[in-house]
């Protein structure tokens, strides 16, 4: 008998998975009749998991450990058994300030772009003006990553800077009506602002950390527990998606896939550079390889590291002024469940991590780790500060950022 699943996601290019998935036939073949759910907010997304509009949704990552520690509405218990991606984001400015901060249509370096824009905020305070960044939720990555560098730059979010929420399909309308400065968003909404001219691509988040967790696959606890076969079954049917999805030979079909009204409903040429890691930073300019720009797949790129979850965590006590405790602690780390990744993909020809969490910014180079299943080798997941997180010590952790 098959089993029915309703997916609800944002149309994004990261949503991939759980569209190549129905579309090429893999949840099918896993016994699983999925249905797709587009939305064009966040909240919206969550709100319809949340009432069992959905089983599963394509979220942000923050979101499911916000939800479960009950931060702004009243505590559901959320379960993240696979991550969609990693990265996937970049900054762009409009285009008189990024012109300020990098040569057009080169990438800039995050610790040099953070001088010269310290320098720009303070001339704008001093003129009375802060500059605005528009993020697409207040618990995302993108919130997260874009305050981590700001602050490590020396410039202080929601004092020198205002951050405002922005749904991502309007990203780009936001900043060419000039209700912000700059955005923090997924593809393919960067590329659409540099291609009306309204902004520049002037960094990506990979920059910022190099595998920084973005996109994940939430459901409710309960409904996880009640429907956990099917949801291993799609758990294995994602990842047929994901191996899909890197191989170059799929790359123009993918696109064009993504690119259907009941998807993205965009440009599938823009859809297959973020697909290839290649971007036009600036209109009229050549496109840029930036390797790891999206990250699916390789490295256990979908297995939900504990670590992680508890980065997170420790983000939302940073910047949300809430004190931090060992329970809520304990809670964010057991919304990522390696657990049920374990169970689906064991005996497979996937590759299983021997540990379920691990110093994150710790590698600079390939190291052999230690596999359960298969063999595994991990590259460079740095912060471009040089500071790495031990889950061991997440008050160290706290005390020593700036």
């Amino acid at each position: 008998m098959r089993s029915e699943l309703a997916v609800g996601f944002l149309p994004l290019v990261d949503a991939a998975l759980p569209v190549l998935a129905r579309e090429h036939g893999f949840a099918e073949d896993e016994g699983i009749s999925l249905t797709l759910v587009k939305d064009m907010s966040w909240a919206t997304v969550l709100d319809r998991l949340l009432y069992g509009h959905t089983d599963a949704a394509h979220l942000v990552a923050p979101l499911a450990i916000t939800t479960t520690l009950g931060r702004g509405r009243p505590a559901q218990p959320i379960s993240v058994p696979f991550v969609l991606g990693l990265n996937g984001n970049a900054i762009t400015f409009r285009s008189d300030l990024a012109a300020r901060l990098v040569t057009p249509g080169r990438l800039g370096d995050p610790v040099e772009v953070g001088v010269k824009l310290a320098a720009i905020v303070r001339e704008s305070i001093a003129k009375g003006v802060k500059l605005r960044f528009g993020v697409v939720h207040r618990h995302s990555s993108h919130n997260y990553m874009l305050r981590y560098w700001l602050a490590a730059c020396g410039i202080r979010p929601d004092v020198d800077v205002e951050m405002m929420t922005v749904a991502p399909p309007y990203c780009a309308d936001a900043l060419e009506a000039g209700e912000v400065d700059a955005i923090c968003v997924g593809e393919p909404w960067n590329s659409v602002a540099v291609e009306r001219g309204v902004g520049r691509i002037v960094l990506v988040t990979a920059q910022i950390w190099r595998r920084g967790v973005e996109k994940v696959l939430a459901l409710r606890r309960p409904v996880l527990e009640e429907k956990r076969e099917a949801t291993e079954a799609l758990i294995r049917a994602l990842i047929r998606a994901g191996r899909h999805f890197v191989d170059p030979a799929n790359w123009d079909r993918n696109a064009a896939i993504l690119a259907r009204s009941e998807y993205l409903d965009g440009n599938p040429e823009l859809i297959r550079r973020a697909i290839a890691d290649r971007l036009l930073l600036t209109k009229g300019g050549d496109l840029v390889h930036l390797p790891d720009f999206m990250f699916q797949y390789r490295e256990a790129a979908n297995f939900p590291w504990v670590s992680q979850a508890e980065w997170l965590y420790t983000q939302m006590i940073r910047w949300e002024g809430i004190p931090f405790t060992p329970g809520d602690a304990a809670k964010a780390a057991q919304v990522f469940r390696p657990d049920v990744y374990r169970s689906a993909l064991l005996g497979t020809d996937e590759p299983l991590p021997g540990a379920s969490s691990k110093v994150e910014g710790s590698l600079g180079q390939k190291t052999a780790v230690t596999a359960q299943q298969g063999e595994m080798v991990l590259e460079n997941n740095m912060f471009f500060d040089g500071m790495s997180f031990d889950p061991t010590d997440l008050e160290g952790y706290l005390r020593r950022l700036p």
